[in-house]
């Protein structure tokens, strides 16, 4: 039991929990169970927009509130449904002071005219501004994809994120490598392209040298790092421009 709640403890299995082959699934809750006391989970709306997994941990005793990309459930896209339940966890969190923890592995917004027409930019935008106007310490951890607005709407550093982490196997891009390549090259020599374009941008590097990530580590140490950050942060003091209210998406 004490080992379970040791703050500095390392979680080997999450240095095999993300698959070699970028397109296969796992499941993220075994990251945050991983790194929670006990393994321990409260998922909040556990069979409401799937792609999107919400809820309460503990670490090292402190409570904080989880956000993460569902790579299991629509590839881990962001819809209207997932953004808005986001939204509303971000918020809830920030009202009562809990610090927020988020999983990035979203390959973008989910394609669509249903989308489009429902109005997908603007209740994204929910998420944007509630990780954007949220003062209570954000950490961020990217364990696979990272990709375009979506990476942007995820705890991103633009978005003024304390800490931002990438694992070894996050690829921060526009987009993915086949899409890029179809466009950029027009079908001229696929192959080679697509693995220059894997080569250059499809690890953490350079989002690392141009300061959208702070550090990029092992995933066995995520916990430890997690726990250090929270420490630091806790009495973190940060305001909003002095109003009465923002004026938020609705």
């Amino acid at each position: 039991m004490g080992f379970f709640l040791a703050r500095d403890r390392d979680v080997p299995g999450l240095d095999t929990v993300v698959p070699l082959e970028s397109t296969a699934a796992y499941d993220i809750k075994d990251v945050i169970q991983g790194v929670a006391d006990d393994t321990n989970f409260f998922e909040i709306m556990p069979n409401y927009a799937k792609n999107i997994v919400v809820g309460f941990s503990r670490m090292n005793g402190r409570t904080v509130g989880m956000v993460a990309n569902q790579p299991k459930v629509a590839a881990g896209c962001l819809d209207i449904n997932a953004s808005v339940k986001g939204a509303r966890f971000v918020r809830f969190c920030d009202a009562f002071n809990i610090p927020i923890v988020t999983f990035v592995d979203v390959p973008g917004f989910l394609p669509g005219t249903h989308q489009e027409y429902g109005g997908i930019i603007r209740h994204g935008a929910k998420l944007l501004f509630a990780y954007a106007e949220a003062t209570v310490p954000k950490i961020t951890v990217i364990t696979r994809k990272a990709y375009g607005g979506a990476y942007d709407v995820m705890s991103s550093k633009h978005l003024r994120g304390d800490t931002n982490y990438a694992w070894p196997t996050a690829e921060v891009a526009v987009m993915g490598a086949k899409g890029a390549v179809s466009i950029i090259f027009r079908g001229k020599d696929q192959a080679k392209n697509e693995a220059e374009y894997i080569e250059k941008f499809a690890n953490p590097f350079p989002a690392a040298v141009r300061g959208f990530v702070d550090d990029i580590i092992e995933p066995r140490t995520t916990r430890r790092r997690i726990c250090q950050d929270l420490e630091a942060l806790a009495g973190k003091k940060r305001d909003n421009p002095y109003k009465k209210h923002a004026n938020m998406p609705l």
